[in-house]
């Protein structure tokens, strides 16, 4: 008797993308097309009621985010495996897919090879990715590669409270200083790590163990 097929439901905002995937994934033999949806509302209610092996999902949709969709499809189905075909290919969005339960990412340029491979990967266990996202992963980022910027005492103190999502008012009450003083230290701190906001600051000083 041959082995049961690999079930997969297709998600895509673009019709043309799911006819695609599906003319190249009927070709197969051990895979078989559970379901083609444009939205999330369309995979989660499917999912409400029916199985799937893995969803190829896109992030670029109507009515969801693809990774927080990731993340209740992962939720509703524990055991349907989740592998991202996004045109995306920021790092930041790669690593968010995978910490939402993703088991892969592809960028749609993938050749069905590689989109194949990955299937089987993804359900032998393990986390998987079209060659392209690994050389994008394997790359260090701007910040990996300058280094740890030098911080004084004090703009650790101030990034430390920061981080807490204390104002520049409540920094200089604690720290007995002005709050021009704070603000100094804040430009100087987002010019060491080159970025504009403070919601940046705190995201690049956690990539580089500093907070």
């Amino acid at each position: 008797m041959p082995p049961p097929k690999i079930r997969i439901a297709i998600v895509d905002d673009h019709p043309i993308v799911i006819e695609g995937l599906k003319m190249l994934l009927v070709r197969e033999q051990d895979i078989a097309i559970a379901g083609c949806f444009v939205d999330g509302a369309g995979i989660r209610s499917f999912l409400g009621t029916n199985e799937a092996d893995v969803v190829l999902l896109d992030i670029t949709l109507p009515d969801i985010n693809g990774m927080e969709l990731c993340r209740e499809i992962k939720k509703l189905s524990p055991s349907t495996l989740v592998l991202v075909i996004s045109n995306h290919s920021e790092r930041s969005i790669i690593m968010q897919s995978i910490q939402n339960g993703a088991s892969g990412y592809l960028l749609k340029n993938a050749s069905l090879e590689e989109l194949t491979g990955c299937i089987h990967e993804a359900l032998s266990g393990n986390i998987t990715f079209s060659k392209e996202v690994k050389d994008i992963i394997s790359r260090p980022t701007k910040n990996e590669l300058k280094g740890v910027p030098q911080l004084t005492k004090r703009e650790r103190q101030i990034l430390k409270l920061l981080a807490e999502g204390r104002t520049s008012a409540m920094i200089a009450e604690a720290l007995f200083i002005s709050p021009l003083t704070v603000d100094t230290h804040r430009r100087n701190l987002m010019q060491k790590f080159e970025v504009k906001n403070a919601a940046e600051l705190i995201m690049a000083a956690t990539q580089q163990q500093l907070l």
